[in-house]
C-alpha cells in the first residue's frame, strides 16, 4: 500500500494562473459530456488517449484549488497511514493517536507490531472533531447570549 505523503507544496504563481484560467474552460466542456469516457489529445505531442470522464471531474477540483492558491494532494481513499501521519494530519501528538486508536475512536489494523490506519477513517474522525468543535462553540454562544456577555 502506498505511503500518504503529507507535505504537499504551495503551487506557484505560474500554476495557479494556468489553473485559473483552464478551470472554467474544462468545466464548461464536462458539461457537454455523457460519456463514461473521454478522449483527449496533448497538443504538444499530438497523442490522443482516453481518460474516465470521472477523472476529468477531479481535473476540475484539482485546477480549482491550484488556482487558489491551495495545495492539492490526492489519496487513495483504502491508503493506510502510520500513526505518525495521522497526528500530522489531525494536528495532535502521535501518543494521542495512539490513544484514540486504543480508545476505539479511530479502526485501525495492526502489521506487526506497527499500527495501520485508513485514510478514510482518519478524514471520518477529523470531519467528526470539525462538527463537535462548531457545536461547542454555538452553545458558548448561546451561552454567553444568554448571561448577556454577547450581544449580537
Amino acid at each position: 500500500m502506498p505511503a500518504v505523503e503529507t507535505l504537499t507544496a504551495k503551487p506557484t504563481r505560474s500554476e495557479q494562473e494556468a489553473a485559473r484560467r483552464s478551470f472554467p474552460a474544462l468545466e464548461e466542456s464536462l458539461k457537454s459530456l455523457a460519456k463514461d469516457t473521454t478522449e483527449i489529445e496533448i497538443e504538444e505531442t499530438a497523442q490522443k488517449i482516453i481518460v474516465p470522464t470521472m477523472a476529468l471531474q477531479l481535473l476540475t477540483r484539482i485546477l480549482k484549488d491550484l488556482g487558489e492558491g491551495r495545495p492539492v494532494q490526492i489519496v487513495p481513499i483504502a491508503a493506510e497511514m502510520t500513526t505518525q501521519a495521522a497526528a500530522e494530519m489531525l494536528g495532535c501528538s502521535r501518543p494521542h493517536v495512539i490513544k484514540l486508536l486504543e480508545q476505539g475512536k479511530i479502526p485501525f489494523t495492526l502489521v506487526g507490531k506497527h499500527r495501520r490506519i485508513k485514510y478514510e477513517h482518519v478524514m471520518k474522525y477529523r470531519m467528526a472533531m470539525k462538527e463537535q468543535q462548531k457545536r461547542n462553540l454555538k452553545d458558548m454562544m448561546k451561552d454567553d447570549e444568554e448571561t448577556g456577555l454577547y450581544d449580537p
